[in-house]
Order: C-alpha cells, then structure tokens, then sequence
C-alpha cells in the first residue's frame, strides 16, 4: 500500500500556525500601530476575502506601490490567500517604468501607500486591465477607495485555508532592475519561498525572540523572502518606512532590534551615522546584494555586530549562498579573517551547489584564481520569466541558471564573486575585477565607499575609474589613493583618476548603480563591447 498523506508547501503555512500559536505575541509594530498574531492573521484574512470580492481570482496578479509599512506584510500572506499572484514594485521607479511593469503584469488591483497615488496614476493612465485602485490614505483622489473600504467591501464568509492545491504555482512576480533593457518578471513559487523562507531562519539564526527591523524594502525580492521566513518564527516585524541613520539606530535602541538585512552600502551609512555606537545587546546583520568590502566586515564586528553574509541575485529568491564561518578562522588576524569572511561561500541549506564554470559548462579549477561565471539551480532558483521563454530559456542553458556574475572557486570549495560579467574592465586584453580595486581602495582609513568602471583608453581600449566617498573630516588625495591601491594590487589593475564624490548613484535597495557612471563616461564614444 502506498499511502501519501503530504500535502503542497506554502508560506502561507507560517502566518496560519504563528496565528494561533502566537496569537497574542507582537507580530508588528510601526510608529503609530501594533498587531499581535492573531490581530495580523485576522487582517490577512479580511484583505483576502475583500480581494475575492474585487473579482481576483487564481493566478490573478495584484500590484503594490508601498513602501515598508504593515499593509505591504500583509500582502505577502493576503494576496495569495486570495489565489492571487503579489507584484510588489519598487517606489523608487519613475511614472513609466511602473507603467511598463503594470502593464507587463497585467494587474488588475493596485494598492497604492499614501503620497503614492499621484504617481501611481500617472503610471496607470488608460490600462485597461486595472480596475480597482486602493489607497491608504484617508482622502483618496477620485477613481481610488479607501484600504478601509476594501476590508468593508469584504464578503461575510468562512475564513480561506492557509493552503494550497499545488506549490508550484506562483506566489509573486518580482521585477528585475532592467538596467541592460527591459525589466524582467522574476516568477517565485509556493514551493521556493516557503524553502527559501526556512533557509532564512536557519542561516539568519531568527527565533521567537527576534526583533527585525525592515531596512531591507520588501518589495526588493520580497524582501529576501524575510517577510515569511519572520513571520514562520513568530519573530517581530519593526516596519520602518525610510531608511535613515536616525531612524534605525532610534528604532535599535527603543525597539530591542536583534536583526537586520542590508546591503553593504546601508551597513556603511549605518556604522557611519552620528548615532553610531557600540551596541550594548547582540545584533546580527545579514547583508547581501554586493560584495561587502573586508574593511566593512571588520568594522561590523568592532562595533558589536555579528555578520551572516549571503549572495543571490532576484532570480534566487535574493540569498542562495552563505559564507559559512569556521571556527579555525577565529585565531587568524582580524584581516584575513575578515577576507574569508568577504567570500560569497556556499550553497544555502535549502539550495544545491554553487559552481563556476567556464564557456563549456566545466568546472574552472578550484585555485582561487581561475574565473568562470556562477551557475545555480534546484528549490530556489526562480521558475522562469513572466511571460518570457525566450530570456527564460537563455539564462537556464545546460541546466543551470547563468547569473551573469564572475567568481573562482577555492580549495575549500568556498565561491568568491570578482565581477559582474557586464563591469569587468578588460583594459590591453587583461582582465581587471572592479570588486578587487574597490575593495583596495576601502581599504585606506578615509575612503567610506567606492566604485570603479571601465572607462574609454585610446591605447588599451578601456582602463578602471574610481569614484569614491571619503569620510567625514578627511580630504584624501588622488595621488594617495592610487598610491595606497598599488600597495594592494598589481599596478596596471589600479585606476589612474579617483574623483572624490559627495553620493553615488544607488538602486532603493542601496547598491551602487554602476551602469550610470558608466554611461557618463562613454557618452559620445563607441559602444562598450561587453555591455
């Protein structure tokens, strides 16, 4: 006999355990409201079933223009209780690349935060697929209704199961940045997020105590999948709508944060507010979504900070490598200690392998020196692009997902990133990793941030810039930075200009927009061979 009593993955699993097993405890607080568990599983219920009485229905997608405030965590539970399909979009995005992502996704409910509704009109002018427009503010512009009246509009029913039939149908569609075209849909299933959430858990060491501050916007990637893998713990939501020093150091210290996810970026601006402190209780930073700097590391832990460094990309979930730390690297000096803490690591606990590979899909050697391009594959790589199977069939060739990204592989089977494939500098026919000049150049007490690009070279075709941010009361100089990157690394790798700069282009999720410096120094030059 052969009996199967299982039944299909979902996140929405988490928010219907923690409801009732929690149904007291904190689930989230903000500046003006907290809901216990209950309260949120209670309103991830009444926002389902007032979505049902819009006309959503299986597969139906449903777009969220908000930042990180309880209604857009409830939506990550609400829209697919409904049957629905979450297309969280970026708040950052300019009127028309909202338009294409709408019009893309073919939503038929926008959800819009307050202040967002003039924005969101003029993105949505004339799209006939949308239909119902929802604001939180408590004056809505005509043609919108009230997130109070959308709960009103609910149908007196039954409460819908914390299930579904198959997990393997989508749970949202997250959009790339499109920085080398059109952005694509990124399709997350049941099954990955609820693998990808648990991953989380384990990795980021979230328990019924922990306290998570949302520096991370959680309509990047849904927020690494955080959004569910907190809510599966019983952990507690700290909603904060703007990312500033201010802000998260107020919102550590009255809050009790035990966690946090950001980009190496914010964890700069973070150690670098004027609030900055020592820490007086634990406080683990998961960071990801660029290499963080050994400089940055080491200035994490001097601090207080404990580190868990994740790589991924949107196409993952986010996280799908970790750099697992080992205790012999706790008697290494702190610098090479915070190298091996720099490397992107291995394959989640919920993933499968990571490899670098070369043209021919064979593994370069594991010498720490020969590159070759990441590839992933298995629970948490992405089931395609929306609506795009010739892109789709492109980045899983040979049976791998192709991230784009350049590392080597080291004896102990620890993967280090070098490059993106698009900003390597190939400068006389050499090959110049960016990461390793910036990570040269953060090295030097007054640099804060870096960024390098290949820029136009009559003579070898293109050479490394660096564009860098020097610390508060410190004027460093060209010569003495490029000076300091010699010291570091093989000369003709550093760059022969360093211009100091007051900001650097960033996405909202805080890493570096390299493509628009780039694009500057190529204007009215020929078009960059690799991209």
């Amino acid at each position: 006999m052969n009996l199967v009593c299982d039944t299909p993955l979902t996140p929405l699993s988490f928010l219907g355990r923690s409801s009732t097993v929690w149904a007291e405890k904190t689930a989230m607080v903000d500046d003006e409201r907290t809901l216990t568990y209950g309260e949120f599983g209670a309103l991830a219920q009444a926002t389902a079933k007032a979505l049902r009485g819009k006309g959503v229905g299986d597969g139906d997608r449903v777009a969220y223009l908000m930042p990180n405030v309880p209604e857009m965590l409830v939506a990550h539970f609400a829209v697919p209780l409904a049957g629905g399909v979450l297309v969280a979009i970026n708040t950052r995005l300019s009127a028309q690349e909202m338009r294409y992502i709408l019009e893309h996704s073919g939503a038929g409910v926008l959800v819009a935060g307050e202040g967002l509704t003039q924005l969101a009109d003029e993105a949505a002018a004339g799209l006939d697929s949308l239909h119902t427009r929802v604001t939180t503010a408590q004056e809505p512009p005509a043609g919108w209704i009230t997130y109070e009246a959308l709960l009103e509009s609910g149908p007196a029913a039954a409460d819908l199961p914390w299930s579904v039939d198959d997990e393997r149908k989508p749970i949202s569609v997250n959009y790339t940045s499109g920085t080398t075209g059109r952005p694509k849909g990124v399709i997350f299933t049941h099954r990955g997020a609820y693998l990808n959430a648990l991953g989380e858990v384990l990795h980021s060491q979230h328990t019924t105590d922990s306290v998570y501050l949302w520096t991370l916007p959680m309509f990047h990637c849904n927020g690494w999948c955080t959004t569910w893998a907190v809510t599966a713990i019983g952990g507690t939501h700290v909603c904060l709508p703007e990312v500033r020093g201010e802000a998260i150091w107020r919102a550590i210290r009255e809050r009790g944060v035990t966690h946090l996810n950001a980009a190496p970026t914010v964890v700069t601006m973070i150690l670098n507010a004027e609030e900055a402190a020592p820490l007086d209780a634990p406080l683990r930073i998961t960071t990801a979504g660029a290499p963080p700097s050994p400089t940055t590391i080491a200035a994490m832990e001097r601090m207080g900070f404990s580190i868990v460094h994740l790589y991924g990309l949107t196409e993952t979930y986010g996280p799908y490598a970790v750099c697992e730390v080992q205790s012999s690297w706790n008697g290494l000096p702190g610098v090479e200690r915070a190298r091996l803490m720099a490397r992107q690591g291995v394959g989640m606990i919920q993933a499968d392998t990571v490899r670098v590979v070369d043209e021919d899909m064979v593994d370069v050697p594991a010498d720490g020196q020969t590159m070759g391009e990441i590839v992933m594959r298995g629970n948490c790589v992405m089931a395609g692009y929306y609506l795009d199977e010739e892109s789709t069939a492109k980045a899983f060739r040979g049976g791998w997902f192709h991230s784009g990204d350049l590392g080597v592989m080291h004896a102990d089977g620890y993967v280090e990133l070098r490059d993106r494939a698009k900003d390597v500098v190939i400068s006389g026919g050499e090959n110049i990793s960016t990461v390793e000049v910036e990570q040269a150049l953060m090295s030097h007490a007054d640099v804060l941030e870096a960024a390098v690009v290949g820029v136009p070279d009559e003579r070898w075709g293109e050479r490394p810039k660096a564009f860098v941010i020097a610390r508060r009361g410190t004027a460093p100089t060209e010569a003495d930075l490029i000076a300091h990157v010699r010291q570091q690394i093989a000369h003709y790798k550093a760059p022969r200009e360093v211009v100091v700069v007051d900001e650097l282009p960033k996405t909202s999720t805080g890493k570096i927009q390299k493509f628009v410096l780039r694009e500057k120094e190529w204007a009215g030059h020929a078009t960059r061979v690799q991209g």
